[in-house]
């Protein structure tokens, strides 16, 4: 049996309260603007805009239009992921805050850089006050759901009230939550890239991950594909991932998920309750399953052994640990996410 979550939050899977669960205008254009696009996002920068750099740059955002006179000054990134991304395109001295900040480790060179930036919430995103109080000009954050007023988050509306534009990774726009993919994130790298005035370094960023996923896709060339089922597991309750970056994630490493993105119970949610006889029913060859640390990981990897014990996966040992942090919209490590699923799959091909 597959039920349909209701996408009250469109982060991750349900599994705790308040946060995710368990999961402007448009500025004048120059005679010769230069207009870059990706995945349906534009980004026009106005080289005769008047402002801090002589540059006003407007970019399209989950329906919005989003203008800057000149680089923000005052950030804040409203997840590990999003802070990391922002410091890898220079902003790391424009940094005012940093949110959410216990769901998932920095990488050593980012923490380094980031130290002294103040902490403005921990496993859930700021109150809002707290994060009025870092009186940021920008807001960078992985879905809409961090600015659900009803939580006690500062609205989109409440930020440009107070002089902030909030901007949401592409994969995360409520719009495109199931539809998204794993190439949103050159998307955020390219709009950010503008907003920042870093256009060299969101360059080399890109180029960077689109490498890394074509060295993935020439490694897959003429392996027989393995069925997956990508799950998550609260306790005894069981999800299916079956829409969003995750599933594509599985796709671009190579595998064949065994919950189709086009099923009625993905259309408004990338997860569905389901029963485990529905895996036993889909007899995947590979489960891939997402983590917060290795005590969540452990206790996962015990259930899906004890209930799952005659499915190919378990047999095989296709136990796909993933950090949760890396399948957020609009993070590097979505890249990461896809090697090493892709090499755990078919560890003979890398």
């Amino acid at each position: 049996m597959i039920r349909s979550i209701s996408p009250s939050s469109p982060s991750s899977p349900p599994n705790r309260s308040r946060r995710r669960g368990p999961l402007g205008a448009l500025a004048a254009v120059a005679a010769a603007p230069l207009v870059l696009s990706a995945c349906g996002t534009g980004v026009t920068a106005d080289s005769e805009a008047g402002g801090g750099s002589g540059e006003t740059v407007t970019v399209e955002n989950c329906g919005r239009e989003l203008s800057f006179d000149g680089a923000p000054a005052s950030i804040v990134g409203m997840m590990p992921s999003q802070t990391e991304l922002l410091v890898r395109l220079g902003a790391a001295d424009s940094l005012t805050g940093q949110a959410q900040t216990d769901v998932s480790a920095l990488p050593d060179d980012i923490a380094g850089q980031v130290g002294d930036v103040p902490v403005i919430s921990t496993d859930a995103p700021p109150a809002r006050e707290d994060l009025l109080a870092a009186g940021p000009d920008l807001v960078v954050s992985p879905t809409e759901y961090e600015f659900t007023a009803e939580q006690g988050f500062a609205s989109i509306e409440q930020l440009e009230e107070n002089g902030a534009q909030a901007y949401v990774a592409t994969g995360g726009c409520l719009d495109r939550r199931s539809s998204a993919e794993v190439t949103d994130v050159l998307t955020d790298i390219e709009n950010l890239g503008a907003i920042l005035h870093e256009e060299d370094t969101a360059a080399e960023l890109s180029s960077d991950a689109e490498s890394r996923l074509s060295d993935v896709e020439s490694g897959l060339e003429g392996v027989d594909r393995l069925s997956v089922a990508q799950v998550f597991v609260d306790g005894n309750s069981l999800q299916a991932i079956g829409a969003g970056i995750e599933a594509d994630i599985i796709a671009q490493a190579g595998g064949e998920n065994v919950f189709d993105p086009d099923d009625p119970e993905f259309s408004d949610f990338f997860a569905a309750e389901i029963s485990p006889e529905e895996i036993i029913s889909r007899n995947p060859e590979a489960i891939v399953f997402s983590v917060s640390d290795e005590e969540s990981e452990k206790k996962t990897r015990d259930y899906l052994e004890e209930t799952f014990p005659d499915v190919p996966a378990v047999q095989e040992d296709r136990l796909i640990a993933v950090q949760k942090s890396d399948l957020f919209p609009g993070t590097l490590g979505n890249i990461d996410a896809v090697e090493q699923i892709a090499q755990e799959l078919y560890p003979e091909a890398f």
